[in-house]
């Protein structure tokens, strides 16, 4: 734990400004920054079902393309087609 003390006729201006040197020399909030913004790492099952479902949507858009069906509304339906 971080703490200063208040010098005897110190202003709270330049208390802050000690404080937050502090703070910023210990390293506390670049720690507390990765703990807060840190993704948790998929599984090896999770990232291959990802993969597959990637292929598969890709595969569905390339033979509507070469139909020439292809539109936004499509890709709707391919991803609601995948996912049911």
């Amino acid at each position: 734990m971080i703490g200063v003390q208040k010098k005897e006729k110190e202003t709270t201006e330049s208390l802050m400004r000690r404080f937050s040197r502090k703070i910023q020399q210990s390293g506390v909030l670049v720690r507390a920054r990765k703990t807060r913004f840190r993704k948790d790492e998929k599984s090896k099952t999770e990232k291959r079902n990802e993969a597959l479902y990637k292929v598969q949507i890709r595969k569905e858009i390339d033979k509507l393309k070469k139909l020439g069906k292809f539109d936004d509304e499509a890709l709707k339906n391919i991803k609601r087609k995948m996912n049911a």
